[in-house]
């Protein structure tokens, strides 16, 4: 168990400590279930009203809301922000494997850092490369000639192909599999003809991916995933798709073949982007949106239609089958409307 002092936890936060800096803390909780030994924190104002029944040993909250906070307060600009700061540094996840076990199958030129670790059954081929401290968890496969940066930590069980490159500190959750094939194919007469993908993945630093998530190698030109990505559980990135710095991508997204997405983008989970097409920087696609054309300018963008009963859902999709038909109904009023205005 970690435990730290609150003037220590001041000192990672940047925030200043009202009370207790001795005050000794081993775990985050939420403010309704925190007890003493815990820490908390205030972002959202409508939860300022259980401060006072709080009963953990500090709160951390911006300095607006300290006056509403009987116990040791950290003040800090951003409680969220802290809070993240504060469970990285108390976080109790088990390293996905320690040290190199005896089933682990690797070959005899794989380049290893200091302090590599891997899992149990893992298969690591010819030609691999991984920096210091790369935990490899047990079941995983790595291919020839891919690469790994120090610290990059792979879950259970992922799958990387030939040629991928992965960059530092990035974090891997089980069942992904980076570098299969795309979706490359030709069609003569009605056969379709495989078009071998030849190009790779190429992954930043500090890129985190969810579990099941596939990324596909490039058909020609790799597949890009620039540095501070984040992509959530279940997404589907096609081939030679690339996703610029700082984009954050929620889970159950499906991206087609050639799109490039900008940076600080951020894409609601369930969305459908169409392929060879580009998105601006600085977009927000809402939960479940269709892209189908080039965004150029930054904003926020929504499609889908929210959920209805069953009999309102109806009487719309009647009334979608007749958008056509009452189109031209229209166009024709406004015709003879002008008409009729001369």
């Amino acid at each position: 168990m970690t435990m730290v002092t609150l003037g220590q936890l001041a000192e990672v936060t940047g925030g200043k400590v009202i009370g207790d800096e001795s005050v000794e803390i081993v775990s985050v909780a939420p403010m309704g279930k925190a007890v003493s030994g815990q820490i908390t924190f205030l972002s959202n104002p409508r939860y300022a009203k259980h401060l006072e029944s709080c009963q953990a040993s500090a709160v951390m909250v911006k300095e607006s809301q300290q006056s509403l906070c009987p116990q040791n307060a950290l003040v800090v600009d951003d409680p969220y922000v802290a809070f993240a700061r504060v469970a990285q540094v108390l976080d109790s996840t088990p390293k996905p494997a320690s040290g190199v076990a005896p089933s682990a199958v690797i070959a005899e030129d794989v380049v290893m850092g200091n302090g590599v670790s891997v899992g149990a059954n893992a298969v690591i081929e010819s030609g691999v490369v991984l920096g210091d401290d790369v935990a490899v968890g047990a079941g995983c496969f790595i291919g020839k000639n891919s690469k790994l940066g120090k610290n990059t930590r792979l879950w259970a069980n992922v799958t990387i192909y030939h040629s991928v490159s992965v960059g530092d500190n990035c974090l891997i959750q089980s069942g992904t599999v980076i570098g299969a094939d795309g979706f490359g194919y030709a069609n003569e007469k009605g056969e379709w003809i495989k078009i071998p993908q030849l190009g790779g993945v190429v992954i930043g630093n500090r890129v985190e991916i969810g579990a099941c998530t596939c990324i596909d190698r490039g058909a020609l030109d790799d597949t890009v995933i620039e540095d501070n990505v984040i992509l959530d559980n279940l997404l589907q990135i096609a081939h030679n798709v690339h996703i610029g710095y700082g984009t954050a991508m929620a889970g159950g997204t499906v991206v087609a073949g050639s799109t490039s997405i900008g940076k600080y983008c951020i894409i609601g989970g369930a969305s459908v982007i169409n392929g060879h097409i580009d998105i601006a920087d600085g977009v927000t696609i809402t939960g479940m949106g269709m892209v189908m054309r080039s965004i150029s300018e930054k904003g926020m963008y929504s499609s889908g239609i929210p959920l209805q009963s069953n009999k309102e859902w109806r009487k719309t999709a009647a009334r979608v089958h007749r958008i056509d038909d009452m189109h031209k109904r229209l166009k024709a009023v406004e015709k003879m409307l002008d008409q009729n205005a001369e």
